[in-house]
């Protein structure tokens, strides 16, 4: 048995934000939306630098004691 691509679950599309664009045709509704999708983007950026800088740190540790 095969799945259709019709039963297949689908994942909530992500609204695309691009920087730049022209707002002024956006509802106060969108633009309130735009601003949570940014603010959730920015929050889920830092959190991979964050990571990105302790794995960076621990092998400076790492290499610096060879």
């Amino acid at each position: 048995m095969t799945i259709s691509e019709d039963d297949k679950p689908s994942l909530p599309k992500r609204p695309q934000i691009l920087v730049g664009e022209d707002l002024s045709k956006q509802s106060e509704e969108e633009l309130g939306e735009r601003i949570k999708a940014l603010e959730a983007e920015i929050l889920r950026t830092k959190k991979t630098l964050d990571h990105k800088r302790s794995v960076r740190t621990s092998a400076d540790a790492l290499f610096s004691k060879l």
